[in-house]
């Protein structure tokens, strides 16, 4: 017998992603439900060749639901995910709202899978920001093989990770650029279109913004809290995709060349990096992809063991829909849980 699967927030851009991505990979389901606000519920969404009538969430019982895909924003997750985890469903968040509790594994699955283990303690597992789901995909090999130090990222990021709106608002203002219409920034702080705005969400006692804040906290928790890490989060003109410019110092020697060979070898990474025109990947071509694409790999002659490389992902899918998902693959691989039908 297959699992019972809850999408909740489906109607939102990782929801939709989300359940492509279950139908797309066969995750093993027997049932599968998708879950909004009341305001969306009767809507109709599409699950591969089936039709789905959305059901509100605060009327829905969880109790013979086995894992709850959770991209209902923050503050729902606050209050809703300890009350789906004691009626037996493993939450599985996409929003920040678990990340750095000390009970709550935060998981990549091609980086550090093994500590799923701890699920159990509040049946929470958290999905990390989508800037550091693909960048600690890139680091985690490196690591392991010469030992990271520093990391120092820009990140160039799309505005899909801003939701629906955000995207909304690109697409308005690019279109009133050419009509010479008035442009009022609602979601953004500036005009982006056809521009860059180095904020993205608030700003902190220290000028980093939390954005900016995140990328440190969930890699130190993840691959190692000896390292050091600074960023610099960037809202870019693109409607999916993000990129990030990562420079990393090693504690040991590392060529470029091997750099290339490790990453080549790596789970979830993709290397292309000619030395040519064209011979890097763009968010735009990342866009609907599985893998995490690096380009642009290169030696830092200004430090130490330095190298510079071109970090490039679908953030709706290993951003945020597709690594939750192959973290409840994990679980199901694993035998780490059951279908609630079979022990009925």
């Amino acid at each position: 017998m297959g699992y019972k699967i809850a999408v909740a927030g489906a109607t939102g851009n990782v929801g939709r992603e989300m359940l492509d991505i279950l139908a797309e990979r066969g995750f093993p389901a027997d049932e599968v439900v998708a879950l909004a606000s009341r305001r969306s519920q009767g809507k109709e969404i599409s699950f591969g060749d089936k039709t789905l009538k959305v059901q509100a969430m605060e009327n829905y019982d969880f109790s013979d639901t086995d894992i709850c895909l959770m991209s209902a924003g923050g503050s729902i997750s606050q209050e809703w995910s300890p009350k789906i985890g004691k009626q037996g469903c493993v939450v599985i968040d996409n929003s920040s709202a678990w990340r750095y509790d000390s009970e709550v594994p935060l998981i990549v699955p091609e980086v550090n899978a093994d500590d799923i283990v701890d699920f159990k303690k509040k049946m929470i597992i958290a999905n990390p920001n989508c800037s550091t789901a693909q960048l600690v995909v890139a680091l985690a090999p490196l690591h392991e093989a010469a030992g990271i130090k520093r990391v120092v990222v820009s990140t160039y990021q799309s505005v899909s990770g801003g939701g629906k709106d955000a995207m909304e608002e690109l697409f308005n203002q690019t279109r009133a650029v050419f009509v010479s219409d008035p442009i009022e920034p609602q979601k953004f702080t500036k005009r982006i279109a056809f521009n860059v705005i180095p904020h993205i969400d608030v700003f902190m006692e220290d000028g980093y913004t939390k954005e900016e804040w995140k990328v440190l906290a969930e890699t130190k928790k993840m691959l190692d809290p000896k390292i050091k890490v600074t960023c610099t989060a960037v809202r870019v003109p693109v409607f999916v995709g993000h990129a990030e410019s990562v420079n990393i110092e090693f504690e040991n020697p590392i060529s470029a060349e091997e750099a290339q060979n490790i990453l080549r070898e790596a789970p979830g990474c993709l290397v292309v990096d000619k030395r040519e025109d064209g011979g890097y990947v763009t968010p735009y071509e990342s866009a609907g992809e599985d893998a995490t694409y690096i380009s642009r790999i290169r030696e830092d002659a200004t430090v130490e063991n330095g190298l510079n490389m071109w970090v490039v992902a679908d953030n709706l899918r290993k951003g945020a829909a597709l690594n939750a998902v192959q973290i409840a693959e994990v679980l199901v691989n694993r035998g780490l849980i059951q279908p609630k039908k079979d022990a009925a």
